[in-house]
């Protein structure tokens, strides 16, 4: 087995692993960013069991979509937070939405944004996106000169 699929059947273990009915959402991107941000709405909320982290590491465009595509038939989640609008894993969710009409991509995702979805649990997912990614944007600011 190949280092990209060896990278690939450890992010669907991940997923097999968390309990995949609390699974709300798949945070993917570029090295451990999607780990870290998940570990730090755990550590500030207690509710990083709502999400699942992806990394790109090693992995081909093709690769990233079957870890995504078994990751949300695992889970049954229907949002993806990407780090950056044009990225690798950014493409791959957008190949997937053709044929998985209610997932939902969020792109830019921050630690704002994260930890709002996690505390709107109770809400209508949509709704809670929505909302969450006003908060994300609304949390970016510029101080000083």
């Amino acid at each position: 087995m190949g280092a990209a699929q060896e990278q690939g059947a450890r992010a669907a273990a991940e997923a097999s692993a968390t309990d995949p009915a609390a699974v709300r959402a798949i945070v993917a991107g570029h090295g451990s960013l999607a780990a870290g941000l998940i570990s730090a709405v755990d550590q500030i909320t207690g509710r990083g069991a709502q999400f699942i982290a992806i990394s790109n590491a090693g992995l081909c465009l093709d690769d990233i979509q079957g870890a995504l595509a078994r990751a949300l038939d695992t889970t049954g989640a229907r949002v993806v937070f990407t780090d950056l609008p044009a990225g690798s894993c950014t493409m791959a969710v957008r190949r997937m939405i053709r044929e998985r009409p209610g997932v939902l991509l969020v792109t830019g995702v921050n630690l704002s944004l994260l930890l709002d979805f996690a505390m709107q649990d109770e809400v209508d997912v949509a709704q809670a996106v929505q909302t969450a990614f006003e908060r994300g944007r609304a949390s970016l600011a510029i101080h000083g000169a």
